[in-house]
């Protein structure tokens, strides 16, 4: 019975407090309805109703032990930039070291439930949205709710597309190891309300990734352009931001015509400066410095997870209680690695205003791109225009095999903004992979702190670098994904391991 009720615990029953917010705990397994919640049988009654669900399928995905916080930093600490300063084993101490378990790291293990539970609880939506389309009529429901239906599931597949896609990228093989042939992950699509569908085998990465593609497709055609509010134009889902996570997965498979294209409907420009010239009119911050100011709220920001005092991602999980030294308020977890990307002054030169970011407390060096104290509020990054315009180029270079004149425009404009000093012409590069090397550096320092880097390593099939006393972790190594967790393999009889 413990198992069942494990299972039942990380994929919820969907009820909605008054207040707003959606959450789970282990009473709910004996009186599943409490008197202060709406059931699952009224919940899509009202307007209301409905937009307090949609608003609460953000508060599952931004969980600080999924994509409020930790995501991010496991994408950096993988890596070589960062040390571990504390020895602290509950944060991320194992995913630095590349010591992970499938039955003892909470790391394996929180990062696979918190993102399950936010998956079924966006399809436990989907299929009320589903099973209640007759009451979406006059006069409860105005006349045009069918739009605004749709915008709510386009919503919620973008948001289990960024769950599918950020899962992918730790517990599979990457997609460009073997075309996607490789295990993928369980594809649960349809609600879970019992431990009676425990029981279901992985498909390929392919299979995940095309239901990654066909859920930001749906949201691409359904999401709004815009949206009124400044921060619902940072933190809402809108067309914008699913064309821009197309261009991240479509990368991430090594599918550079598609990302060339994806990217061309949000780019509208072959040289600077770019800018998206329908929906959210996106573009690069003069300064990189405004972009990370707070609110974070800038054209350039296409979707983070923000947070309040009364909204916040808890102590242990934002990306500045990681990276800030106590002196200003973090907790000093990580500290720069004075050997990785900050070495490099030719690539990452003295004039760089991102060395702004570069704090020396005492003997330490740490990352202050994120910087706000106790209670936190920076938002937790997803994506932004800076992102899109170096996967152009990136595209560029790798479908037309030369030196492409735009992929040298795209590049300057990331990097010329912070060191204009340092702009590249054609002359700058020998060859087509010598300039594809120049944007993958460019990615590397331009998003340090963002949790991007072990993606890209991934989708490479680079080697993770060493780094301190750590060795170096190579493409055919066990640790060079996560394991599968116990939490996982227990209640799962067809689920295999890594």
């Amino acid at each position: 019975m413990k198992r069942k009720y494990q299972n039942i615990l990380k994929k919820a029953t969907l009820v909605v407090a008054i207040s707003g917010a959606l959450v789970s705990c282990q009473n709910d397994l004996l009186n599943p309805i409490p008197e202060t919640l709406f059931s699952d049988q009224v919940v899509f009654d009202t307007p209301a109703r409905i937009e307090l669900q949609a608003n609460g399928l953000y508060q599952y995905m931004k969980n600080g032990a999924f994509l409020g916080g930790r995501y991010q930093v496991y994408g950096d600490i993988r890596a070589n930039d960062f040390l571990n300063r504390t020895s602290n084993s509950v944060t991320g101490m194992q995913v630095w070291n590349h010591t992970l378990t499938e039955t003892s790291t909470n790391d394996v293990i929180n990062l696979w439930n918190n993102g399950y539970a936010a998956i079924n609880q966006i399809n436990v939506f989907l299929q009320g949205m589903e099973d209640n389309t007759a009451k979406f009529v006059l006069p409860t429901f105005p006349a045009d709710f069918g739009t605004k239906a749709n915008q709510y599931k386009g919503e919620a597949r973008f948001l289990r597309a960024l769950a599918y896609y950020s899962l992918v990228q730790y517990y599979a093989r990457p997609y460009t190891d073997g075309n996607g042939s490789k295990p993928g992950l369980p594809m649960r699509l349809k609600p879970e309300k019992s431990s009676e569908n425990n029981d279901l085998a992985r498909s390929t990465v392919a299979e995940v990734y095309a239901q990654v593609l066909e859920d930001l497709n749906f949201a691409e055609s359904n999401l709004p352009l815009t949206y009124t509010a400044s921060e619902a134009k940072v933190t809402r889902a809108h067309r914008n931001a699913a064309i821009a996570l197309k261009t991240r997965v479509y990368l991430s498979m090594g599918k550079y015509a598609e990302v060339a294209t994806e990217a061309a409907k949000i780019v509208g420009q072959t040289s600077a400066p770019f800018s998206a010239t329908s929906g959210i009119a996106h573009k690069l911050e003069a300064s990189v410095k405004s972009v990370f100011a707070l609110p974070q709220e800038t054209a350039e920001n296409i979707f983070a997870f923000g947070f309040s005092t009364q909204n916040a991602p808890g102590t242990q999980n934002p990306v500045a209680f990681y990276y800030m030294p106590t002196s200003k308020g973090g907790n000093g977890e990580y500290g720069l690695n004075k050997a990785g990307i900050i070495a490099d002054t030719t690539a990452f030169g003295p004039k760089d205003v991102r060395r702004d970011f570069i704090l020396t407390d005492a003997t330490d060096t740490y990352w202050m791109k994120f910087s706000s104290p106790s209670p936190f509020l920076d938002k937790a990054p997803v994506i932004r225009y800076a992102e899109v315009l170096l996967s152009l180029a990136e595209a560029k270079v790798r479908t037309s095999n030369t030196v492409n004149a735009e992929a040298i425009a795209l590049l300057n404009a990331v990097r010329g903004r912070s060191d204009a000093s340092k702009t590249y012409s054609a002359a700058s590069f020998a060859t087509p992979q010598a300039l594809i090397d120049a944007i993958l550096l460019e990615r590397r320092i331009e998003f340090l702190g963002e949790g991007l880097r072990n993606n890209d390593l991934m989708r490479l099939l680079a080697t993770i670098p060493a780094k301190a006393s750590i060795g170096s972790v190579e493409p055919s190594s066990i640790n060079y994904i996560w394991p599968i967790p116990n939490s996982e393999l227990q209640v799962n009889k067809l689920m295999s391991r890594n």
